[in-house]
């Protein structure tokens, strides 16, 4: 597994098991915008595994949550970690699995995170814009695997 980002050796990680997931539409990737004013930011839709719920599970009621579309996750593509901080500040190492996902419906009513806007992305875009770069990475694994 790839681990990505630097570790503050001052810190404690929390080891958070994650899924996110990358679905396209006519050619653009589904982001997330986070809204933090100056420190606003794009993620993948996705996050914690809560409970024992499954990866695909997970990604699921992210994606509701986050962008009110309903997917069907398709494949585990990849798997990675990322050394962060929320903006909390709390320690994470985000580790689990980038889901490929199809759209079975779209209900914006459901979104639950008001902070969160559904933004339609270029991949190529994303790559520069997301901001972890186990994200970019595994934007870019896709692609390459799609071509």
């Amino acid at each position: 597994m790839l681990q990505f980002g630097r570790p503050d050796p001052d810190l404690t990680y929390r080891l958070r098991p994650t899924a996110f997931g990358l679905v396209l539409r006519e050619g653009l990737l589904a982001c997330v915008r986070v809204e933090r004013g100056a420190q606003s930011y794009f993620d993948l839709p996705g996050g914690a595994v809560d409970g024992d719920e499954t990866e695909a599970q997970a990604l699921v009621r992210e994606f509701v949550e986050e962008t009110g579309l309903s997917v069907r996750a398709v494949q585990r593509i990849t798997e990675a970690g990322q050394y962060f901080l929320k903006t909390t500040g709390e320690a994470l190492n985000n580790v689990g699995g980038y889901w490929t996902a199809d759209i079975v419906s779209e209900n914006p009513e459901a979104k639950q995170e008001p902070d969160h806007t559904l933004t339609w992305l270029d991949p190529a875009v994303a790559l520069s814009r997301l901001r972890h770069d186990a994200h970019a990475w595994a934007v870019a694994a896709c692609m390459r695997g799609a071509s």
